[in-house]
């Protein structure tokens, strides 16, 4: 087997560089706290664009609305406090939230989802810091979704 030369460049490592490259400038663009006016339309659907051009066999729709749901569900936990109480509660359920991350990986494990979604979970995950962050959060993944279904219709 021949080895590679150490002196030409790698075309398939340098397109791998320039898709992480990319990844992270779109990624970068994710702020839940004083968002871009174009979080919920440009953003979101560079994300979906970027999460849609994985391997055909991951990233299925149903796959990721289980994540989706899940967010959902605990913003919907803690936006039906009252307003006083909803600090208490988002502090409470925070480590839940996170745990996606955890869910993610799995996923990612078994083959269900591929890296770019695990990397986009795990960023918009760690701009969770507040309820209000919590639901920028979820019309995220709500926006990513739509945009989403758009570009992988299976």
């Amino acid at each position: 087997m021949a080895q590679p030369n150490p002196g030409r460049p790698n075309p398939q490592r340098r397109e791998e560089a320039q898709q992480q490259q990319t990844a992270r400038d779109w990624l970068a663009q994710i702020r839940f706290t004083q968002p871009d006016a174009e979080l919920f339309n440009r953003i979101a659907k560079q994300a979906a664009q970027a999460v849609a051009r994985a391997d055909q066999h991951r990233n299925k729709p149903t796959q990721l609305r289980r994540f989706y749901d899940e967010l959902m569900l605990w913003e919907t936990r803690v936006s039906q406090q009252p307003t006083e109480a909803q600090e208490a509660k988002f502090k409470e359920y925070l480590p839940f939230i996170r745990m996606l991350n955890a869910k993610a990986a799995y996923a990612e494990g078994r083959k269900l989802v591929d890296r770019t979604f695990v990397d986009l979970m795990h960023h918009t995950l760690n701009e969770v810091t507040s309820p209000q962050t919590l639901t920028t959060c979820k019309y995220f993944w709500e926006a990513f979704m739509g945009f989403y279904k758009q570009e992988r219709q299976d």
